[in-house]
């Protein structure tokens, strides 16, 4: 393994390398120094033999904090758990870590509308947490039967942001957002019937909401979503202030 072309460009050795080549991938090393958080494997499409270096290599790199591995197979689920003694597999939601969490900082809620939408949800969760957060999941509270949602309302007020996971109609988030005031994201799933169209009826109709302040990542991007929660609920705690009062009379 080489570090790539750019790592060198008269850095000193204290500083951090950018990138590792590992000839088919380049490992983003300063990600964590520039955002708050590493990189993160994208499993799909990726060999097992590719995932585990990928998450071993990310791992020596970032020894004090979980690393993770997203949409993996059952394959390289396998594999990652054969050859890498202390990772953490989650099969519900397709993903794996390896290392400690980060101590929470604030909470996040995922809320599912149904058992359908259970990978979608767990990856969200997942998600959170390598990101820094507390997250809990809600499940199975969909549109369908309106005394579920009413039922958990007292808890989703408690949260620092919430995830809401919701295919067929995608009605959920417009729901929750009506109830609430808390920080929300929407995650369409491709959950139901072929009118659905895999999602895309879901995701329109995310972004067609009439509840304010509901944000929307992409269909079955409970990845993108939990990272979003994450920042969202790290940041939640108030910040100290100088003290300092604003002069009287116009801005």
């Amino acid at each position: 393994m080489s570090d790539s072309p750019g790592a060198d460009n008269g850095a000193s050795s204290e500083q951090p390398v950018p990138s590792l080549d590992l000839d088919y991938a380049r490992l983003d090393l300063d990600r964590a120094r520039r955002t708050g958080d590493p990189e993160v494997v994208y499993g799909e499409g990726k060999s097992p033999d590719h995932v585990v270096s990928l998450l071993r290599s990310l791992h020596e790199s970032h020894p004090d904090r979980a690393v993770l591995a997203t949409r993996l197979s059952p394959e390289a689920l396998t594999r990652l758990a054969r050859e890498l003694p202390d990772v953490v597999t989650d099969e519900t939601a397709h993903a794996a870590t390896l290392g400690p969490l980060p101590e929470p900082r604030g909470l996040v809620l995922v809320i599912s509308a149904g058992t359908s939408d259970a990978t979608v949800a767990h990856e969200a969760g997942l998600t959170a947490r390598v990101f820094g957060t507390e997250a809990r999941l809600i499940n199975d509270v969909g549109v369908a039967g309106l005394h579920r949602v009413m039922a958990v309302r007292d808890e989703l007020v408690t949260a620092d942001c919430l995830v809401v996971v919701a295919g067929m109609e995608g009605a959920l988030p417009s729901v929750v957002g009506g109830l609430t005031g808390v920080p929300l994201v929407a995650v369409p799933t491709s959950v139901g019937y072929g009118a659905s169209f895999n999602g895309l009826a879901a995701l329109l109709a995310m972004l067609n909401s009439c509840a304010p302040g509901v944000t929307v990542v992409n269909i079955d991007n409970g990845f993108g979503a939990g990272v979003f929660a994450a920042r969202v609920a790290r940041n939640a705690a108030p910040h100290e202030t100088t003290g300092e009062t604003r002069p009287e009379g116009p801005p």
